[in-house]
C-alpha cells in the first residue's frame, strides 16, 4: 500500500515525457480530434466564457437538433487531466441526443482554456469553473435557468459535488467514477501514505517553489502513464489503455501527452474538497461507480457522508475507465431519468 501511495504522486504531479505510443499519435489532425462520433441529432458549437478569476474557459455546447426553448441544461467536465474532446464531450453528446443542452468544457489552465502556467489545478478554481459554466448556461436564450445540473467525471466528480454545495443555482448533480482529489493527494489510496511520506512530499514541493521562482517557469517531471509496464498496477494499465491508445488519446490531454506541474498537489494536500458535502442537500445527488473500480471507495464514502436525497449506483463488473467512454456501460438512461425528474 505504501508503494501505491507513491504511484499516485507520480500520476497526478508528473511531467512531460511521452510514451512512444503517445508520440506516434501526435499526428492526429485538429479537424479529427474528437474521440467519439458526433450524433446526427446533435449540433456542436465552440463557446468561451470567463470564471470569476478572469480566466477564459473554452467549451463545446451540444444542442439537440430539434431545438426548443426553456430546455434543461447540464455542465460537464472531467476526468482530471482530460479535455472536452474526450469523456466530457462524449457525455455531452449523449445527453444532448436525449434532449438536454450540454456544455463540456476544458478546466482552467488546461486544454483550450486560458491561464498561465499551463497544467495547474486547484480545489477552488476548478470548483469555480463549474459555477462559471452555470453562469453561461443560465444566460443562454434557449435554457431554463431553473433547470440546471452538473455531471462530474473522475476527479471532476469531487469538484462537481463541491460546486453544487456552494452554488445553490444547481438543482441536481451526478458523478461517475468519482475521485476526491484532495484526499487522494493528501493521503494516497486507502490512506496508505504515511505521515513521513507526506512530510517528505511537501518538503520536496516546498523547495521546488524556490527553483520555479528562480527559473521563472514551473518544473515538470516525467509523465506517469508514459512509464507504464507489465509490472504496473492493473488500474494504471487501464488508464494507459484509455489515454495512451487510439481509444482515448488526445494531444491536448495532460494524461495523454504531458503532466501537471511538479508542485500541483500543494493546495490539494492542504484543502479538503468535500468538507461541506452535506450542503448539497436537499438537492438530489446521483453517484455512479464501477463494481471493480479501484476508486469505488471514494464514491461509497461520499455517499455515506452526504444527506438525502442521494443514490449510489454500482455498475456490475465495470472498472474505473469503463465509465469514461463505454456507452453500453455508462447508464445514460438512468442519468436522463435522474435529471428529468429533478430539473423541473
Amino acid at each position: 500500500m505504501k508503494k501505491l501511495s507513491i504511484i499516485i504522486v507520480a500520476l497526478f504531479i508528473g511531467g512531460q515525457a511521452l510514451s512512444q505510443n503517445a508520440q506516434n499519435n501526435l499526428d492526429m489532425t485538429e479537424k479529427d480530434e474528437y474521440t467519439f462520433q458526433l450524433s446526427e441529432n446533435v449540433t456542436r458549437e465552440k463557446v468561451t466564457f470567463k470564471n470569476r478569476y478572469g480566466i477564459e474557459l473554452t467549451g463545446d455546447l451540444y444542442f439537440p437538433k430539434n431545438g426548443g426553448n426553456n430546455l434543461p441544461a447540464i455542465a460537464i467536465s472531467g476526468p482530471f487531466g482530460a479535455v472536452k474532446e474526450q469523456s466530457s464531450g462524449l457525455y455531452a453528446n449523449q445527453m444532448a441526443e436525449r434532449g438536454f443542452v450540454a456544455l463540456a468544457f476544458d478546466p482552467s489552465y488546461t486544454g483550450e482554456s486560458s491561464g498561465q502556467p499551463r497544467n495547474v489545478a486547484s480545489p477552488d478554481i476548478n470548483t469555480e469553473d463549474f459555477s462559471a459554466a452555470i453562469d453561461f448556461l443560465g444566460l443562454h436564450e434557449n435554457v431554463d435557468r431553473n433547470k440546471l445540473g452538473i455531471i462530474g467525471i473522475c476527479g471532476f466528480g469531487g469538484f462537481a459535488l463541491n460546486a453544487t454545495a456552494v452554488d445553490k443555482r444547481v438543482k441536481a448533480v451526478a458523478t461517475t467514477s468519482m475521485y476526491d482529489m484532495s484526499r487522494v493527494n493528501a493521503e494516497g489510496y486507502f490512506g496508505a501514505m504515511t505521515s513521513e511520506q507526506r512530510t517528505k512530499t511537501l518538503e520536496e514541493m516546498s523547495l521546488q517553489r524556490w527553483e520555479d521562482a528562480k527559473a521563472g517557469t514551473p518544473k515538470y517531471l516525467e509523465n506517469g502513464l508514459g512509464q507504464t509496464n507489465e509490472d504496473s498496477p492493473q488500474f494504471v494499465k487501464e488508464y494507459y489503455d484509455y489515454y495512451k491508445t487510439e481509444r482515448g488519446f488526445h494531444p491536448r490531454s495532460i494524461n495523454s501527452n504531458a503532466a501537471w506541474t511538479a508542485t500541483n498537489s500543494l493546495s490539494f494536500m492542504n484543502i479538503p474538497l468535500l468538507t461541506y458535502i452535506k450542503e448539497v442537500s436537499p438537492r438530489p445527488m446521483l453517484i455512479i461507480a464501477g463494481e471493480n473500480a479501484h476508486s469505488k471507495y471514494f464514491s461509497k464514502d461520499a455517499y455515506k457522508e452526504a444527506l438525502e436525497p442521494k443514490e449510489l449506483m454500482i455498475i456490475p463488473d465495470a472498472v474505473h475507465v469503463d465509465l469514461y467512454d463505454k456507452v453500453d456501460v455508462i447508464p445514460f438512461e438512468k442519468l436522463v431519468r435522474f435529471f428529468n425528474e429533478n430539473l423541473k
